[in-house]
């Protein structure tokens, strides 16, 4: 068009006037303005520098650059703690960080990286390095815990991807069936919620052997007093090869097993006339011996049976043609029980061992929450290789924003889908004040002045905890925080640190 017929632009420096429904307000750009949408990050930057969590896992990362230009572990490692925390779902959500000019700052980065130096920065790292660094950090979060007798829970869950990622699969998916998927085989501390470790495998390896390997590896890093004192697992576990595995090592289990032909007789013989007693929530249990074919020997075996009392209605899919519905009408005449047929060494009674496998649910939630609040299984690459760093890195932060949480309140695990609308979305400006940095802080959420409290509790703390422990070690301050973050489970029990703890294998 020409110099001639362009329109002035408008000064940066003078505000731009926008009408609104609430009315005229007066819109002005500040670059020297620093300021978050994760305004209350602050404390839990300050929970990782006094702990010594942060500093620990950037020291020890085997991440290593030759170009001047390459970003530092900081900048990397503080980028993908910051998205992980927001919630991203995928690499590309990192660049909504580049808004944030206060929390880089503060965890000690120079710059928020750009998601394909994230992504790129694992891809040349050895495997055989990255993996022990990921444990070795698990470790040392979860590790004062297991001096109190605990639960180890086995599982797998299935994530759904797009295909093009290596080991993307097509196998085991009750939700969608046909699509292309990896298998996340977990084991964690039942009811504290803390990831011990994962293994990303593709999405045909879903079975317990596969998961096995990984839980028998995780016994072998931990001295022998640390041992679980019971694994638990779901039918898949019930196998031979799991439970002399198991025996061999003399540690107890709690298995469900697969309905087969032999566990179904089992079932009939003990449902003709035996004596059921309570179990606890409407069931009944019955114990028997059983070996199956290819068993080295006879195990306790417990049937568990609920009736249903109300009247069913049955949904039928068949092959050809849409779903069929009817209806069974329940008389005094005929009984109608869901049962389960669990396989263990204890030798606890009935109802202790149907609450023990009930209590199992509860793993079900970590998944969700992983999976669906917190990115994991999110951030694919082509190779398997990153995307079982990123899960790991994903577990390591979930279990220390869950031991976090805890400091705020004790009583219970909160979610994160509450924990972090809660707990760090506030506008938060950044201003200088007679050299002194301030941090204002400004939320309208419901619950804004008991978060406060919360804060000013938790902050009060760590005031203590420098000013009067100077010679504390990072490890001993780190136990004395997980004593008052987890003193309901501890019953008030403080957790007192090994004068040597023995290095991560």
């Amino acid at each position: 068009m020409g110099d001639g017929q362009s329109k002035a632009l408008i000064p940066l420096a003078e505000p731009v006037t926008v009408d609104t429904f609430g009315g005229r307000i007066h819109v002005e750009w500040n670059p020297q303005a620093a300021g978050t949408p994760l305004g209350q990050l602050p404390f839990f930057i300050d929970y990782l520098h006094v702990s010594g969590l942060f500093d620990e896992w950037v020291s020890n990362c085997p991440l290593q650059w030759t170009s001047p230009n390459a970003p530092t572990k900081t900048d990397v490692l503080g980028t993908v703690l910051l998205s992980v925390l927001s919630g991203h779902q995928r690499y590309a959500h990192i660049n909504a960080l580049r808004g944030d000019g206060v929390n880089p700052g503060l965890l000690g980065m120079s710059k928020v990286v750009s998601e394909d130096s994230v992504r790129r920065s694992f891809s040349k790292a050895p495997e055989e390095e990255v993996i022990p660094w990921l444990q070795g950090s698990l470790q040392r979060v979860y590790t004062p815990v297991l001096s109190e007798p605990w639960i180890l829970d086995a599982d797998t869950t299935v994530k759904t991807i797009y295909g093009q990622q290596e080991g993307a699969e097509v196998g085991y998916n009750p939700h969608k069936p046909g699509r292309p998927s990896h298998t996340y085989h977990t084991y964690m501390i039942a009811n504290l919620r803390l990831i011990l470790d994962v293994e990303v495998r593709s999405g045909k390896q879903v079975a317990s052997k596969h998961s096995a390997p990984g839980l028998w590896a995780l016994l072998e890093r931990l001295p022998r007093e640390h041992w679980p004192a019971l694994i638990r697992g779901d039918r898949d576990w019930g196998t031979e090869a799991n439970m002399s595995e198991a025996e061999q090592r003399g540690v107890p289990y709690l298995f469900k097993l697969r309905l087969t032909k032999g566990t179904r007789t089992l079932v009939d013989r003990l449902m003709r006339g035996y004596d059921w007693i309570d179990a606890g929530q409407g069931w009944q249990g019955a114990e028997s011996t059983l070996r199956l074919s290819g068993w080295s020997r006879n195990r306790r075996a417990i049937v568990l049976r609920r009736r249903i009392k109300k009247d069913l209605a049955v949904v039928s899919r068949p092959q050809d043609g849409p779903e069929q519905l009817s209806f069974a009408e329940l008389s005094d005449q005929v009984d109608v029980y869901e049962y389960s047929v669990l396989i263990t060494s204890l030798a606890h009674e009935i109802l202790s061992i149907a609450q023990l496998y009930r209590d199992r649910a509860d793993a079900e939630n970590n998944f969700d929450e992983l999976k669906n609040h917190l990115g994991w299984g999110g951030f694919t690459t082509q190779d398997l290789k990153r995307c079982r760093t990123m899960a790991r890195i994903t577990a390591l932060i979930y279990n220390w924003w869950s031991l976090f949480v805890r400091l705020a309140n004790p009583d219970q695990h909160t979610e994160a889908v509450t924990s972090r609308p809660l707990m760090l979305y506030a506008i938060g400006k950044q201003t200088r004040h007679a050299g002194q940095n301030r941090l204002t802080i400004s939320s309208t959420h419901a619950e804004a002045e008991k978060v406060e409290q919360h804060y000013r509790r938790i902050a009060a703390f760590f005031r203590e905890l420098r000013s009067t422990a100077e010679q504390l070690t990072a490890i001993q301050r780190w136990y004395r925080i997980l004593s008052l973050a987890l003193v309901k489970y501890l019953k008030g029990r403080q957790l007192q640190p090994p004068e040597c703890l023995p290095a991560p294998a």
